[in-house]
């Protein structure tokens, strides 16, 4: 039984702002420590369970934020940039039995801790068929077209709460409270290791691989920008057409086409980002 873990860092123990997850600051060499230990947690619970392998898919910012060196050796770490399917890269091999979202957390536009949607800002709002979409929902649809389950969700309580819409079958384990988009209730890292091992030990049994949902589309994406001129950026891809003045969108026959012409949008979206105006 092989686990892919997608380890996102927004969700993670302790966290709730951006000097926290950002590369080189004081508090996220502290707070890297915390991730890895969530993420340790998840592996130990999923051996426990019965798993055979565990691999580990960086997919925060640069993708290089967990402790290589702290990780428990029984799991890989694929760790870097510029992955066929980012987030959830390794899945498409077909030999992945469950999925695990590690540190996620809430989409552009809604309540809770950093929530965004792949941009930290610059995008307010992404919508898959008319639902507004969480990375959490994105990658799930993605995973599902290669027969594989998402089988347990961490992060603040509100992205639980956003797992039952699209895994709702998942464990979820709360590691902290949202308070605001940088304030929450956090439970010490002592407590919410344990709480994800023991989900992640539950979850093992939901690692089925089932019929993949290649038939499940077209997929479409609108996104909403908080500035006019990002539209005009997000239409120079292909396929991407504007909707309204603060709006593009486009349609896919596939999430895997889905979610790379996603990447494509926010990677040239972000290039057009002024300092101060954006």
């Amino acid at each position: 039984m092989k686990i892919l873990i997608s380890a996102d860092m927004e969700g993670a123990t302790g966290v709730t702002w951006p000097a926290d997850v950002l590369p080189g600051h004081e508090q996220w060499q502290r707070c890297r420590r915390m991730f890895t230990s969530d993420v340790n947690a998840a592996v130990a619970g999923f051996f426990e369970g019965g798993a055979d392998e565990v691999v580990v898919n960086e997919a925060h910012w640069t993708m290089r934020n967990l402790l290589l060196e702290r990780l428990d050796e029984r799991a890989v770490m694929l760790t870097g940039r510029h992955k066929e399917l980012s987030m959830v890269e390794g899945v498409q091999r077909g030999d992945v039995d469950g999925v695990a979202f590690v540190g996620y957390h809430t989409g552009a536009g809604a309540e809770g801790v950093l929530a965004h949607t792949y941009l930290a800002n610059s995008i307010t709002g992404v919508w898959l068929n008319g639902v507004r979409a969480s990375e959490g929902l994105l990658n799930s649809r993605v995973v599902a077209e290669f027969g594989t389950p998402v089988v347990l969700v961490t992060g603040d309580d509100r992205t639980c709460e956003d797992a039952r819409g699209y895994a709702p079958g998942a464990r979820t384990v709360a590691v902290k409270d949202c308070v605001s988009r940088y304030a929450a209730v956090c439970r010490p890292p002592a407590r919410t290791a344990e709480d994800i091992r023991a989900a992640a030990k539950e979850a093992v049994v939901l690692a089925i691989r089932h019929q993949p949902a290649r038939d499940a589309g077209p997929f479409t994406v609108e996104l909403e920008f908080d500035a006019e001129h990002l539209v005009g950026a997000a239409t120079v891809v292909p396929g991407v057409e504007r909707t309204g003045e603060r709006r593009a969108a486009y349609t896919s026959d596939t999430m895997y086409e889905g979610i790379r012409c996603f990447k494509a949008v926010t990677t040239v979206v972000s290039a057009a980002v002024e300092e101060q105006y954006g």
